[in-house]
């Protein structure tokens, strides 16, 4: 790595290439792939498909995002209730189970986003182009329909393909501050029938929102950030600030994936869920509450935590990101499980709903091309594409690629922030104390924000303390920063 530059994009994606090998990820196609992906000229079709091409559908994902996922669009049925179309990317319809592509990514299971370089689980010519849902062009898709009341109730679903086309790609940040009233409508979004659709659809999910707060959804916030670079240099980290937007696409889509899931339950076929136990910890989580001056139950109960969540928040939101990333770390984390006909499968204790899958990311996330296929099965009254022991296998290879995933993100997000400071060696932050413990002290400084460990004066430092520290050192490889401690509060 010597002869790379040292504040590179080629540098972070040559730590982020070992990473992958490091956690048994593929970092690259095999020829295979590569060749079944050149030789695709032209997306799907199915003239059997419906044909709702002229409804009004709008993507919202990241700025740069180019792997769409989804659609959605809504209607006004009556004035107590409204329709909610969610279309999918019909990725099975161009990736053949067992051909090369599929190989890949039944081997790694997601994509991988780090710093500088994206590693995805399909080929971009398909996951930017031929299977993703790209303004403008017809493309084949599985909608999940939802009709749902004024109170936010789900009334009645259904599933079915369609042919589809993006009216408007928006993003996350424009959109969000065209809905709080900040800005003009962002670009694609200048016809008062779009900008309609858009309100109707941030009202339903408004709806489906508090539904699901009510029955315990739990509000967290961490701090994940995005580097900038310009050209390839890296120049700062920005905090990814949960909005409106994200609200939006984050409670249609958990209707819809709970939707799937139910679907597939009562076509009697098997399935794999998205689930997150009750937590083992609960005793640990109630300790953490009062440390926080909270008080929960001695019983799991997610309404209750959701509760001190949410006071929390509101007493001390400078502190919130670090109360919500312990309070996950004692949630456990997420997992794939096989779900029997019949059978009774732990729902996810996060978003307090009992049936629950990944299906609306199929570009992404393998479950979801899994969860495709099974639907197409039970759609087309063909036999199941998987046996169960496939599936449990699945599930577990899931689970663990994710993990994986996300540890190679992690180490990637650690060099960029230890990369972005090496040229401030001696200045100093504001800091947050954010660990305290036998195995070290750690803060997270405010801006830019990141996190490094507190090797000089960190005797006496609690949790949540507001600190002056100094950068002393940074290993751009290892991903290490050290901060002496200069002044408490």
């Amino acid at each position: 790595m010597s002869g790379l530059p040292q504040d590179s994009r080629d540098l972070l994606t040559t730590i982020a290439r070992q990473a992958m090998l490091d956690h048994g990820l593929l970092a690259d196609f095999s020829p295979a792939a590569q060749a079944q992906a050149a030789a695709l000229n032209h997306a799907a079709a199915d003239p059997n498909a419906r044909d709702l091409r002229g409804a009004e559908w709008v993507s919202i994902d990241n700025d740069d995002s180019l792997d769409l996922d989804q659609l959605s669009a809504a209607q006004v049925l009556t004035s107590a209730s409204t329709r909610l179309l969610v279309a999918i990317a019909d990725v099975d319809a161009a990736v053949s189970r067992s051909s090369a592509i599929d190989d890949h990514a039944r081997q790694n299971t997601t994509s991988v986003y780090t710093a500088g370089h994206i590693f995805p689980m399909l080929p971009e010519r398909l996951s930017t182009d031929l299977t993703s849902l790209v303004q403008g062009q017809e493309r084949l898709a599985m909608v999940i329909e939802l009709v749902i009341s004024a109170d936010g109730s789900i009334v009645s679903s259904d599933i079915y393909r369609a042919t589809v086309v993006n009216k408007a790609k928006l993003a996350y940040d424009s959109v969000a501050s065209w809905l709080d009233g900040g800005t003009p409508a962002p670009k694609g979004l200048e016809s008062p029938g779009l900008q309609n659709q858009v309100r109707l659809q941030d009202q339903i999910a408004q709806s489906l929102g508090r539904v699901r707060h009510a029955q315990g959804a739990l509000t967290l916030e961490t701090i994940q950030t995005s580097a900038v670079f310009d050209g390839d240099v890296l120049r700062d980290l920005l905090p990814n600030r949960n909005n409106r937007a994200h609200e939006l696409i984050e409670n249609v889509m958990v209707a819809a994936n709970g939707v799937a899931a139910r679907w597939l339950q009562s076509k009697g076929l098997p399935s794999i869920r998205r689930v997150l136990r009750t937590p083992e910890h609960w005793d640990r989580i109630v300790a953490l509450a009062a440390e926080h001056g909270g008080h929960l139950p001695a019983r799991a109960d997610a309404g209750a935590l959701n509760a001190f969540l949410a006071h929390s928040r509101q007493q001390n939101p400078a502190q919130f990101p670090d109360l919500s990333l312990s309070v996950i770390k004692l949630l456990g984390r997420g997992e794939y499980a096989l779900e029997l006909p019949g059978a009774t499968v732990a729902g996810h204790f996060g978003l307090a709903i009992s049936d629950y899958m990944h299906s609306t990311a199929p570009n992404r996330r393998f479950p979801d091309i899994i969860a495709q296929r099974l639907i197409k099965s039970a759609l087309g009254n063909t036999p199941a594409p998987y046996t169960t022991t496939e599936l449990e296998n699945l599930a577990t290879q899931c689970t663990r690629q994710e993990d994986a995933a996300a540890k190679v993100e992690r180490r990637v997000s650690k060099s960029a922030a230890a990369m972005l400071l090496r040229s401030r060696i001696g200045q100093t932050y504001d800091a947050i104390v954010t660990g305290a413990a036998d195995e070290g002290t750690w803060a997270r400084t405010l801006t830019p924000p990141v996190e490094g460990r507190i090797v000089r004066g960190f005797a006496g430092l609690q949790v949540g303390q507001a600190v002056r520290v100094r950068l002393l050192s940074v290993d751009v490889t290892r991903g290490f920063i050290d901060f002496a401690c200069e002044r408490q509060s």
